[in-house]
């Protein structure tokens, strides 16, 4: 695992642990530095971050606190409060 990795995945488990506590905005600020290393340094985000943050407004997503899950015909569709929607096939 190389540098960036470590640390994107690191950062992955601040946000998670923040969000938990309920601090939104640093578990925001945890996810938009993960972006910005692995932009920086060309590695794609693990499928775990990826997953779990909303792309319009970087928020780690809680399924039943902050986010909505919903399953669909062949997808599982993922609603964050601000509105975005992401779908994941199943």
């Amino acid at each position: 695992m190389t540098i960036p990795e470590e640390r994107i995945d690191r950062l992955r488990s601040l946000a998670r642990e923040a969000a938990t506590a309920s601090e939104q905005d640093r578990a925001r600020e945890y996810v938009r530095l993960a972006r910005r290393i692995a932009e920086r340094n060309r590695v794609d985000l693990p499928r775990r971050l990826k997953r779990f943050t909303c792309d319009r407004c970087d928020s780690y997503l809680r399924p039943g606190t902050n986010a909505r899950v919903r399953l669909r015909d062949g997808h599982v569709v993922v609603t964050c409060d601000c509105g975005e929607q992401t779908r994941h096939p199943y």
